[in-house]
């Protein structure tokens, strides 16, 4: 029998740990599991995620030796932050000089207030490391002060340790003596803001323990059963990292499952612009897509500033099991409980012949819950939650063969009975629902698009989560956006999981940086990825300078060395890519010109008349979409502009970037740059310095042929 080649995604949810198991290269989905999340278990979420993995395991047939990637999101360290199962945390602050004062205030944190009545606790010692007399004793003697006041987490954190991290290393060698754990700041964060590190490397360490422990537990029984492929865990941003790197940086999984969807979104759906909504039983997680990359910000943990990058992830409590809210006949507010915290059915998961007669009845589904949650019931004093779902499924929006979609007959007619009870039809109560529920995602969604200047009318909204259908179709309808529902939306996020790539970010405080620096980070960033085993051919990496904060940022991204391949798509004609280029423009393909090729990649121009002042003057103004031999949309620009040279030109392209620049009274204005070769688009649009974009565009097209095909698109910043 030939050898299989399986990933394996597992995704731990708030209420269902799913796993999947992904067949490459063709990307299909060959088995699914799912279990209870076990968070009360002895052994925490390790235990539903063993669980799943050996029954998916079992549902393939495959061996051991057919696995080339494990891997797991996890809710476990939101959640511990959220409930206030930390560790307590002792701090060893350490400063020279005439800084030691200020760092001894820097590195003193303070307890934490995490959530109302849940507390990070902390103690703290100073140690001058300046002085002649700083040795091994005296941070020995500092770490068992701190056990005595019953810290089980150590923290190193010293003044300018990114740049000399000696001292920082010798605590983590002492504590690790006494079997304690421990977290330097250096290892979370290489930017100065001693003050803002060390919070960081506090709230890291304070759930290292149970992190580490649940972590070595999966991965102690995936190497059981045999398999050798590395235990890959989600991050924050949409990648993955290795056991190693996790028991590091634990805090880098927050927000790991919401993440997981939007690699998906990226990879499997292959979404290059748009807002993916991933839909469950209670909430939904809303985040942009922009070029094919995941909207990424800073992580405030208990209203303070951390170093912590997360996805921009925005959550709002409307999901599929969301009951209804009704006052005087009116529907007031759908959520934020559900079916499921309620205990009670949805009338479209239900016999059909219990819900044959029902009248309307209200409810508190918890003692703190208001009285007025809408319910039927039957003859018998059986209740039935009223929700999204089933007032979905009557608007026509929720339909056969969706996930959500139930006894549509049986919905029907039970809100037919409901609604004459309240003076409406059962359809109007439906749209009724719809509506209110609507109008709590929608203003999230057009902040997003706001935000981060996505155009209505080139990005979709894409649907992920069971519930999918129970909110995009209505929200689509009254956008008047284009939208799609994923293919196993159910799994998407395990989806997302299975596929992610290695990721990894390096940030450094440099003020104006070099040329050497530029290529240093790179460099240090490429190596992360090769030691996580990435293949050196897969790595690409991302340059952004932030000159208003002196922050010079190197992310990497790359695929295991063991399974390089990730497209389940057969490349199309060049008239099938035509046609989906056509319909991108919303236009006939007569309209359009393919105007540059690279080796895996085509580029398209559709140019439309503007008129001017009174109609009298016009202009042309070209859009432009990059597209990949599997018709995949990867790059949309408007009102842009285009130049292709060879490589052995490429000394022109500064000039086409300022000649395309805008110049007032701030200075010159750089437009969004893009450079296209082979199959890579280089994106520069966060760089704002024009030396430092002619400086990166050489360092990214070093080591091409000469007469490699070069195309460089500017679009005018919004």
């Amino acid at each position: 029998m030939s050898k299989q080649f399986i990933r394996i995604g597992i995704d731990v949810g708030g209420t269902f740990t799913h796993a999947v198991a992904i067949q490459a290269p063709e990307n299909l989905v060959v088995a699914h599991a799912v279990t209870p999340t076990t968070h009360t278990s002895e052994n925490s979420i390790s235990e539903g995620i063993i669980k799943v993995f050996k029954d998916v395991m079992k549902k393939t047939g495959a061996t051991p030796e057919d696995v080339s990637f494990v891997a797991h999101s996890t809710t476990q360290a939101t959640n511990a932050l959220l409930e206030g199962d930390v560790a307590k945390v002792g701090i060893v602050g350490m400063g020279k000089g005439l800084e030691a004062f200020k760092a001894k205030a820097d590195t003193h944190i303070k307890d934490i207030v995490l959530s109302p009545g849940k507390i990070l606790h902390t103690s703290h010692v100073f140690i001058n490391s300046s002085e002649k007399n700083f040795n091994l004793s005296k941070i020995e003697q500092a770490i068992e002060t701190l056990i005595e006041e019953g810290c089980e987490v150590i923290v190193a954190s010293e003044a300018f340790s990114v740049d000399n991290p000696s001292n920082e290393q010798l605590v983590l060698e002492v504590a690790y003596k006494k079997g304690l754990p421990a977290t330097a700041s250096h290892e979370i964060s290489q930017l100065y803001g001693l003050k803002v590190r060390t919070r960081t490397a506090v709230i890291n360490a304070s759930i290292l323990p149970k992190m580490t422990s649940t972590a070595e537990l999966t991965d102690k029984s995936i190497k059981e059963s045999g398999i050798t492929a590395p235990l890959m865990i989600m991050r924050s941003d949409g990648g993955v990292m290795d056991l190693e790197q996790m028991k590091k940086r634990p805090i880098l999984t927050m927000l790991s499952g919401p993440a997981a969807g939007i690699a998906a979104a990226i990879m499997y759906t292959k979404i290059s612009d748009g807002v993916f909504l991933e839909v469950g039983g209670t909430s939904t997680d809303i985040a942009a897509i922009k070029n094919g990359k995941a909207m990424i910000k800073s992580a405030n943990i208990g209203g303070h500033l951390t170093y912590l990058k997360t996805l921009d992830s925005r959550t709002v409590g409307i999901g599929g099991g969301s009951m209804i809210r009704i006052r005087d006949g009116l529907v007031t507010e759908v959520g934020p409980r559900s079916a499921h915290i309620a205990g009670l059915s949805y009338l479209a998961f239900c016999d059909e012949k219990e819900i044959a007669q029902v009248t309307p009845a209200f409810i508190r589904p918890m003692e703190s819950d208001p009285d007025d949650y809408l319910v039927a019931v039957n003859p018998q004093g059986k209740r039935f939650a009223v929700t999204l779902t089933d007032a979905s499924i009557v608007a026509g929006m929720t339909r056969p063969g969706d996930y959500a979609y139930g006894n549509e007959t049986a919905v029907r007619n039970a809100f037919d009975q409901l609604g004459k009870s309240l003076g409406i039809s059962g359809q109007e109560l439906a749209y009724s629902i719809l509506n209110k529920a609507i109008s709590k995602v929608r203003p999230i969604v057009e902040d997003l698009l706001d935000e981060y200047k996505l155009d209505k009318e080139l990005v979709s909204l894409v649907g992920g989560g069971g519930g999918a259908t129970t909110v995009v179709p209505w929200l689509s309808k009254n956008m008047e956006m284009k939208y799609l529902i994923a293919e196993n939306a159910e799994i998407i996020s395990a989806i997302g999981v299975a596929l992610a790539m290695l990721r990894d970010s390096v940030e450094r405080t440099v003020v104006n940086p070099t040329e050497h620096d530029i290529i240093s980070i790179r460099k240090e960033a490429i190596g992360r990825l090769e030691s996580m085993g990435a293949a050196p051919e897969t790595i690409e990496v991302q340059i952004e300078i932030d000159n208003s904060k002196n922050i010079l940022r190197a992310t990497a991204t790359g695929a295991f060395h063991m399974d390089t391949s990730t497209t389940n798509l057969k490349p199309l004609s060049k008239s099938e890519i035509t046609q989906k280029a056509a319909e991108s423009f919303k236009t006939d393909v007569n309209e359009i010109k393919l105007v540059a090729v690279t080796d895996g990649l085509l580029v398209y121009q559709h140019c439309e008349t503007v008129k001017g002042l009174f109609g009298i003057f016009t202009r042309q103004r070209c859009h432009y979409r990059v597209i990949d031999n599997f018709g995949i949309i990867k790059l949309q620009c408007s009102g842009a502009a285009l130049q292709t040279v060879m490589h052995k030109a490429n000394h022109e392209i500064p000039a086409f970037i300022e000649k395309n620049s805008i110049y007032n009274d701030a200075g010159m204005i750089i437009p969004e740059v893009f450079v296209l070769y082979k199959s890579r688009i280089a994106d520069f649009s966060t760089i704002l310095d024009f030396e430092k974009i002619k400086e990166l565009i050489k360092i990214e097209l070093q080591g091409l042929k000469q007469d490699e095909p070069v195309a460089v698109i500017v679009q005018p910043r919004k």
